[in-house]
């Protein structure tokens, strides 16, 4: 009987409806996420505002939604700088080895020796705070991890038997590494990737929840979730929704990542 990865199909369809709302949300919200309405402040959940609104009036369904669609633009960004730039840098080291995977790693080794949040936060409080900065910061802070498990999978790869035959077929070292071994191991770098965007969601959550990350009026889930604690208990819907939202994005991601990693070890 065929094993039926169910991690996977239940990341896949928690990852697709997050995504779809966010995406939603790019081109229509019921409400301006910045628009203030003194008369309709402090609401609870309602049919008119699912969400209820914050104690500006802000619809929170709308804000949740745009600061979902700030979290997954910056995670994505970040991960594509990490996983590019790691892939470079774990093949070239995985596949040459000797002088290139002593210069690149003990490079990688560095950056990678400091907490990442701390040192993110080091490099914000550096250059200063916005979307674009937190971006290249993480992006950066990403690539170490990305590095190192792309090395690991060409280090193994490239004794292989189809990696011979490339060579003895007249294949040059940057053919082989990209067009015969980089193939082979997608399946552990879609995981990665996939773990990547919980990581970076997770990091942009924690910056922005520190006032380090997106900056007001921009909406970010994490500096909602600090703007909800002073009203837990007059307002719990403003910390509950926001979380519960946040929370189902990081926990899709987090099973395909798991899923695809399983995949990968079943094949």
């Amino acid at each position: 009987m065929k094993h039926r990865n169910w991690t996977l199909r239940i990341g896949v369809c928690i990852t697709a409806v997050m995504v779809a709302l966010i995406l939603l949300g790019a081109v229509w919200t019921p409400y301006d996420p910045n628009a203030l309405a003194g008369a309709e402040k402090s609401l609870s959940p309602c049919l008119t505002h699912p969400f209820g609104t914050d104690n500006f009036g802000r619809d929170l369904f709308s804000r949740v939604l745009e600061g979902g669609r700030t979290s997954l633009l910056i995670a994505f960004c970040t991960v594509c700088i990490g996983a590019a730039c790691g892939a470079v840098v774990g093949s070239l080291t995985g596949y040459f080895g000797g002088v290139v995977d002593e210069v690149l790693m003990r490079f990688n080794d560095s950056v990678a020796a400091f907490p990442s949040i701390l040192l993110a936060l080091v490099c914000v409080s550096i250059f200063g705070t916005g979307k674009y900065k937190i971006i290249l910061v993480l992006g950066i802070l990403f690539i170490p991890s990305f590095a190192r498990i792309v090395r690991g999978e060409f280090a193994k790869e490239r004794t292989r038997d189809y990696v011979e035959n490339a060579r003895i077929m007249g294949a040059g070292p940057f053919r082989v590494m990209f067009a015969h071994i980089l193939p082979n191991v997608r399946t552990v770098l879609l995981s990665s990737i996939a773990i990547g965007f919980n990581n970076a969601v997770l990091a942009e959550a924690g910056m922005s929840f520190l006032s380090m990350g997106v900056q007001p009026p921009d909406a970010s889930l994490g500096r909602m979730l600090a703007e909800a604690q002073g009203s837990l208990f007059t307002m719990p819907w403003y910390a509950l929704c926001t979380g519960c939202f946040m929370v189902l994005l990081i926990l899709g991601f987090s099973l395909l990542g798991q899923g695809l990693q399983e995949r990968g070890d079943a094949l």
